[in-house]
């Protein structure tokens, strides 16, 4: 099968569209013929040999373990009636980045009919961590929710969820094609946050009114100038720090102004239900409920999509599909 390979540590162009052996499912497991495989920021970070947290990969490896497509062989001891079935995990092995990947049968989910599969990958784990973050968030309609990094796959997530409880919406993305995006959504103010005054904007905008909610995906300069237009009282939830720049507010200024500090990724990661969690994603997108973003780069062109997921010039979740 075609695949990309990581054979050494470093900048997006060490991903490498080559032939390799085609894996066999074992016992338990089943083979996906890939049609989408999710990127995702973490991976970008373990590719340049970064340790921030999880385990880095072995050499050679094959990154993407967010699989949507139909099965077309099993292992022994599955259930034959699963071959032809289009299904998405989690949790595809050695990686999606490729041809075919192999999935444990208890990771699948099958794709809800209307359901595309670069809709699937992008809801069985951006959309099911956006179910998570607004769980922990728990917004009304009298919350002025603050998004960052609102032209992501999860910020677009939130930012329609939040419009439609009917909370006030200001989503922050950097550049006027992302604005644009986020202003489609129907965000009650879509701003820029690479100009310098961008926090003046929402103070002007607001009217007298203060951000309730901060849901911060970027941290960093950005996270900072967002917690400070936070009232007293609010409420600060970082859900990453895609800026690589952590920001935590200190003891101090929390306990002055009496903000509530949440980092939803944590409690995500040690407590998330995640096979019922993610059938709940999957469930909201079919309904239309959440509509999720995507773009798509051909499998080849994995390294472009990196270098681009880097830096930050893409919109929705990031998704490889096979070369035509």
């Amino acid at each position: 099968m075609r695949a990309v390979v990581l054979h050494e540590f470093g900048p997006a162009e060490n991903l490498r569209y080559e032939t390799v052996p085609d894996p066999v499912p074992g016992p338990g497991e089943v083979r996906v013929s890939v049609r989408a495989a999710g990127v995702h920021q973490i991976e970008a970070a373990m590719r340049e040999g970064l340790d921030i947290g999880p385990p880095l990969p072995g050499l050679p490896a094959i990154f993407g373990a967010e699989v949507a497509g139909v099965v077309e062989s099993i292992g022994p001891d599955v259930d034959g009636a699963w071959v032809g079935t289009e299904v998405v995990t989690a949790h595809g092995r050695p990686g999606g980045y490729a041809e075919l990947a192999v999935a444990d049968v208890s990771s699948l989910h099958r794709i809800p009919t209307g359901l595309g599969y670069e809709a699937a990958v992008t809801m069985v784990v951006t959309g099911t961590t956006a179910i998570g973050l607004l769980d922990i968030a728990e917004l009304t309609s009298g919350d002025v929710v603050l998004v960052t990094s609102a032209a992501g796959g999860i910020g677009r997530l939130v930012v329609q969820f939040a419009r439609r409880l009917g909370a006030t919406v200001i989503g922050a993305a950097g550049g006027p094609a992302k604005t644009a995006a986020v202003r489609e959504l129907g965000a009650n103010l879509a701003v820029d946050y690479n100009l310098p005054d961008w926090a003046g904007t929402v103070r002007d905008a607001l009217g007298g009114r203060s951000v309730t909610v901060v849901l911060d995906g970027v941290e960093g300069d950005k996270g900072r100038a967002a917690f400070r237009l936070l009232a007293e009282g609010g409420r600060y939830i970082t859900i990453g720090a895609a800026s690589r720049d952590e920001f935590r507010p200190e003891e101090a200024q929390l306990k002055e102004r009496g903000v509530r500090f949440t980092d939803a990724l944590a409690l995500l990661l040690e407590g998330q239900d995640a096979p019922v969690d993610e059938a709940r994603a999957l469930a909201e997108a079919a309904a239309g409920r959440l509509v999720p973003a995507f773009q798509t780069f051909p499998l080849s062109q994995a390294a472009t999509a990196h270098a681009a997921l880097q830096a930050r010039a893409t919109t929705g979740k990031v998704v490889l599909v096979p070369d035509a």
